[in-house]
């Protein structure tokens, strides 16, 4: 069947199918932390970012519904959703500590990777990042890396690395621009973030060096409490609208992000 005949087809099954998966006037309450360009939250607790424009569609392609943000942290984000404070969390990698958790996790939906990024110097070449433990490291705290396991907690790091934390992609961008090995010779940045500011700082394409190999690849997914009111499925049947007219292809093209291998040839509505 081609696309476009799967797509009227998926619609179809939207219209038969809708009613079950919400009630009239749902609310559904969203964890988001601090994940630039991806997700971010307004000082008027408003999501941002990607994910502030996809939950604008959504509301506007689904008239009874609509989501209230709960502000969560990378580092309290699993508490928060164990302590039953919110009921979906966007774009997260089930590798980031969700594994013993009860939830129903979506096919993926978004794709990204973190790449390691230093100053450009005379002889510096990308050698330099063969083994990134032998430098001293900025990273995100609470974030997931590849290069430390996966581990978050800021005591084992620094044990086994010179690593330095901050809540800033910005800032530690300034501390690899501003030349102080001490503190800071590599940071690790999302290339989606790293495309954004390189965009809007194009003089530092000149002064950073970019790894070619990222410190991990990572396919996100929507997860959900598995005994919540909303399962992984009700929140794809929710998005199947805005991936049937082309809306979520354009949204994710606009922020400079990318779907998964085969995504729109292969996406169901459940």
């Amino acid at each position: 069947m081609s696309f476009a005949h799967r797509i009227a087809s998926l619609l179809a099954a939207l219209a038969l199918t809708w009613v079950p998966v919400t009630s009239a006037d749902t609310v559904i309450t969203v964890g988001v932390y601090n994940f630039p360009p991806i997700a971010s939250v307004s000082a008027d607790n408003q999501a941002e970012g990607f994910l502030g424009d996809l939950l604008n569609q959504l509301e506007a392609a689904h008239d009874d519904l609509s989501f209230r943000i709960i502000h969560t942290s990378p580092k309290r984000r699993h508490l928060d959703f164990q302590a039953d404070l919110y009921d979906v969390i966007f774009f997260e990698s089930p590798k980031w500590g969700w594994s013993g958790l009860e939830t129903s996790v979506s096919a993926p939906v978004l794709t990204d990777e973190e790449l390691y990024v230093a100053l450009k110097k005379p002889g510096r070449t990308l050698d330099f990042f063969d083994n990134i433990t032998n430098h001293s490291i900025v990273a995100m705290s609470g974030y997931h890396y590849g290069f430390a396991d996966f581990e978050t907690d800021p005591d084992r790091l620094q044990q086994q690395f010179d690593i330095e934390f901050s809540s800033s992609h910005s800032r530690n961008l300034q501390l690899i621009k501003a030349d102080r090995p001490s503190v800071a010779e590599i940071a690790i940045v999302s290339r989606s973030y790293l495309q954004q500011h390189l965009s809007e700082n194009p003089g530092d394409w000149d002064k950073l060096l970019i790894s070619d190999q990222p410190d991990q690849e990572y396919d996100l997914s929507i997860i959900a409490r598995q005994d919540g009111p909303v399962n992984a499925d009700d929140m794809m049947t929710l998005l199947a609208p805005l991936v049937a007219n082309g809306s979520y292809r354009m949204l994710v093209e606009r922020w400079g992000l990318q779907l998964p291998q085969g995504f729109l040839t292969s996406f169901n509505a459940p």
